[in-house]
């Protein structure tokens, strides 16, 4: 099979492709491919790799050589997977990858901010515990994780693996059922429950048409002036605006975001250039570890072999 990745540059440059490589014929791989290069770069080849970049209905019926499409990541909202099996190109996905690294990374931020890290270090380096009468500067407030309550929405891989860390802590933890849903499923608590009650919110689920600006201003009005709020899902899933004006006015107390709707978001993003002490934002990273990474790509190469052989794995346009 020959076969084109069409966005390699989403991975970092030392993650080996080694294992797609021996499942295919010829690899070519492009940093990146503009709308109108997509076309010319997937024509006459029969595997078509790509992380992000759109394969739409009407490119998909100008490529009569292609039989498999990998997308390299879960969500796949970047293919027309009914156009594809009309077409009789089989798709792909990857799932189950991301959890320690997303987990470590929402850990992490906790950390950074109930145990107060870069301020104790910024006093040292200031100079401030050097000139104090005592043996220890305090600072700002250092606060124990054991006994807050942390709300889980979407429990899927990623909110069960932030799970399983939290309870290494001694956190409480709430799991959200879906909004607006009439039945409280055995272990979840409702939606609204984990609102009002969770020290910190951390976000897992997908993006659809009932999630899409789930956090707006009802319900950051709902959350505790004190809670944390926690996206590495789809910005999509927090109203930016709403944000601004609750961290704005202290109406919640912090937020980590780790994605924005737009990606990469333009420079004049409103929360960008807040410039806000109570808001961190990082550039999609939380799924990014060189682990995670690398498991993803050996993920592919097990789809494609097994595309090969006749078989079904992660099939796309089977479930569809």
């Amino acid at each position: 099979m020959k076969a084109v990745f069409l966005d390699r540059q989403t991975f970092s440059s030392d993650i080996s492709f080694s294992a797609i490589e021996q499942e295919v014929s010829e690899l070519v791989c492009y940093a990146n491919t503009p709308d109108e290069q997509v076309l010319e770069r997937c024509k006459n080849v029969e595997l078509v790799i790509t992380n992000k970049v759109v394969l739409t209905a009407e490119l998909l019926v100008k490529l009569p050589a292609l039989k498999l499409i990998c997308i390299a990541a879960t969500g796949y909202n970047n293919v027309d997977i009914k156009a594809a099996t009309s077409l009789g190109i089989a798709v792909t996905n990857v799932s189950g990858y991301a959890g320690q690294s997303v987990a470590q990374y929402v850990l992490a931020q906790i950390l950074e901010y109930y145990q107060q890290t870069s301020h104790h270090n910024a006093n040292t380096e200031q100079g401030h515990w050097q000139k104090n009468e005592t043996f220890c500067y305090h600072g700002n407030a250092i606060t124990e994780l054991a006994g807050k309550t942390l709300g889980i929405i979407g429990y899927g891989h990623l909110g069960q693996a932030v799970i399983k860390l939290a309870d290494a802590f001694g956190m409480t933890v709430l799991i959200s059922e879906r909004v607006n849903s009439p039945e409280i499923r055995q272990g979840r608590v409702s939606f609204d429950q984990v609102i009002t009650q969770a020290d910190i919110i951390s976000l897992h689920c997908p993006q659809t048409p009932d999630t899409e600006n789930l956090i707006n201003s009802n319900i950051l009005a709902k959350m505790k002036p004190t809670a944390m709020l926690i996206n590495t899902a789809r910005g999509a899933l927090v109203n930016s605006t709403d944000l601004l004006s609750a961290l704005t006015t202290e109406q919640i107390a912090y937020a980590v975001l780790d994605v924005l709707e737009q990606e990469p978001p333009p420079a004049d993003h409103p929360l960008l250039n807040a410039k806000l002490a109570n808001l961190k934002i990082t550039a999609h990273i939380a799924w990014a570890s060189s682990e995670a990474q690398q498991r993803l790509i050996n993920l592919l190469s097990e789809n494609i072999a097994v595309f090969k052989q006749g078989k079904q794995l992660n099939r796309l346009d089977i479930a569809s």
